[in-house]
């Protein structure tokens, strides 16, 4: 089962993320095989804000654990995280997006909604996305929006990959891959 767990930053926690950040990668080594997508979430200035995980895992239980047992999270270092199941509608990690690692603005976006599910078929230009999929309650039978990850011009032209009046809200975030550099 596919789960994506965002990490949002606690205001005024980047010198403890910093500290923090080899345990961080080490946790996340853990789970290298079951990454389907990672990175941090940004400032236009390049300041983290966020931490963007999309895995791989056995059940509802196993992702609570990987998101809330993460060394960030146990000291503080985020306000809070959801965790919600996903589907990769794309069939691909992030490692395997065409247009490579670097190159392009890229962005997170996450629309929360109720009721039928959209934005679920995956448009012409897939070329130009990396990640994307419903969010599902944790049975998966449930709707409860879509994340996607993307490369476009612009953050407008971001949001608009999701139909906007079908959103309680539509989130737009800076993102880049993460990882351990090479």
């Amino acid at each position: 089962m596919d789960f994506l767990c965002y990490h949002r930053d606690r205001p005024g926690s980047l010198p403890l993320r910093d500290e923090l950040l080899e345990a961080h990668w080490s946790y996340m080594d853990q789970y290298a095989k079951e990454m389907i997508a990672r990175g941090p979430t940004l400032t236009d200035d390049g300041v983290p804000t966020g931490s963007l995980h999309i895995v791989d895992l056995p059940d509802v239980a196993a992702a609570r654990a990987f998101a809330f047992e993460e060394p960030g999270y146990q000291a503080g270092v985020y306000r809070d995280v959801l965790v919600r199941r996903w589907r990769n509608l794309l069939g691909r990690t992030m490692w395997d997006f065409p247009g490579g690692r670097t190159g392009g603005n890229r962005y997170l976006v996450i629309g929360l909604g109720t009721g039928e599910a959209v934005d679920l078929a995956v448009d012409a230009d897939r070329d130009e996305l990396i990640a994307h999929g419903p969010l599902l309650s944790d049975d998966g039978a449930t709707w409860l929006g879509t994340a996607v990850l993307l490369r476009a011009p612009d953050p407008e032209t971001a949001r608009a990959v999701l139909t906007p009046d079908r959103y309680a809200d539509i989130e737009v975030h800076n993102w880049r891959f993460g990882g351990r550099p090479s």
